[in-house]
């Protein structure tokens, strides 16, 4: 196969080789139980939409890196309630976002397709994308330019392949779903029925998914955690079944995403659950008359919090709403900004654990008075 060519010939699904080997089964084994854990852990969090406020943040930045699209937790979270002011690339990883929970909830009205596709890598790239019309599209590496791969070409072409890519998501039954997400990851890719976005698309589509697949209830797997920190075997891999059809390592490799990824999730969880019972403790020992459950619930829908969120939350008015916040940078818990005319108030125990890739304890303190 010469790399310079469209791969017209790129084999339908599913693949001519033994996928449900003792081994990856074993590994199948590992990263279901592994999910199970993730979505017991869940139902254990006060606010159950922490996770989907901020794991999603954490996943778009990741797969947008994967991408050489590069910001900050600090600034996805800072801007991800009005974009507007926030960097190109803090813009792009935050669309990214949306179109995961826009193709989350598409879920609920329709199976997921090439129109889910589209859908997705239309609100990523913040223009109409449909499935490719004309040639030209071709990956190359980044160091020597050299071209190393070209996919098919050919709308009706493109169709055809994408329409047997969806039959085998659904009636495929006979895979493990597992599997059959990592064969389908690599097929839509190489089909790559997009000018731009194929990959984070892609991995948009793995969660959804695993969330169709009746796996996990929200998409809320930082599955792009893995990838970024294994980037070039990502690649590697995924090239590897083109030049060699070496299915194994790639579904081996996807299998271990999962499990690592939802064995991390259930850790970060557990820190999360554990740093809300510390504030709730903090702030009724610091400020008991402005403690309730319900204004550090607010705390950890996001890192930052508005004074709008107290108020929405039906906690307090403004007044009193600004008060309870401004005693809380007081005790230790938030740190007021400023960004263009809206105050923000930072609460950066919460901001740190989501950003660290560990799972270490986090304190509260009373702030240090400079004296004079």
């Amino acid at each position: 196969m010469d790399p310079r060519h469209p791969y017209n010939d790129l084999p339908l699904l599913p693949p001519p080789v033994e996928l449900e080997t003792r081994d990856l089964l074993k590994a199948c084994i590992d990263a279901h139980k592994a999910l199970a854990s993730l979505r017991q852990a869940t139902g254990h969090l006060p606010n159950p939409s922490v996770l989907i406020n901020t794991i999603p943040i954490l996943e778009a930045q990741a797969s947008s890196e994967i991408e050489n699209i590069v910001t900050t937790t600090d600034e996805l979270f800072r801007h991800a309630a009005n974009a507007d002011a926030a960097t190109p690339a803090t813009r792009e990883a935050l669309r990214y976002r949306t179109a995961l929970h826009e193709g989350f909830q598409a879920l609920s009205t329709r199976p997921l397709s090439t129109n889910t596709a589209e859908i997705v890598c239309s609100r990523i790239k913040n223009v109409e994308m449909r499935v490719r019309r004309v040639p030209g599209t071709a990956l190359a590496n980044q160091q020597t330019g050299e071209v190393i791969y070209t996919p098919p070409v050919g709308e009706a072409l493109l169709r055809e392949k994408l329409a047997n890519w969806e039959r085998f998501i659904h009636d495929e039954r006979g895979i493990d779903p597992l599997i059959r997400m990592a064969v389908a990851h690599y097929q839509f890719e190489a089909i790559h029925p997009f000018t731009d976005g194929n990959g984070r698309t892609g991995r948009v589509i793995n969660l959804l998914m695993l969330v169709e697949q009746d796996l996990l209830d929200q998409p809320v797997l930082y599955l792009s955690r893995y990838i970024i920190e294994r980037k070039a075997d990502y690649y590697r891999l995924l090239l590897g079944i083109t030049r060699d059809g070496a299915w194994a390592e790639w579904v081996a490799y996807m299998l271990d995403a999962v499990a690592d990824t939802a064995r991390w999730t259930c850790a970060k969880i557990e820190a999360i659950r554990k740093l809300h019972g510390h504030a709730c403790d903090w702030i009724r020992q610091q400020r008991p008359k402005i403690y309730s459950r319900e204004l550090v619930d607010v705390l950890f829908n996001q890192p930052y919090s508005r004074i709008q969120n107290v108020v929405d939350a039906g906690i307090a008015k403004r007044q009193t709403a600004a008060r309870y916040l401004r005693e809380l940078v007081d005790i230790g818990v938030l740190q007021e900004s400023r960004m263009g005319k809206e105050m923000l108030f930072l609460h950066p125990a919460y901001l740190r654990l989501l950003s660290a890739r560990d799972h270490a304890p986090q304190h509260y303190a009373l702030p240090t008075r400079v004296a004079g």
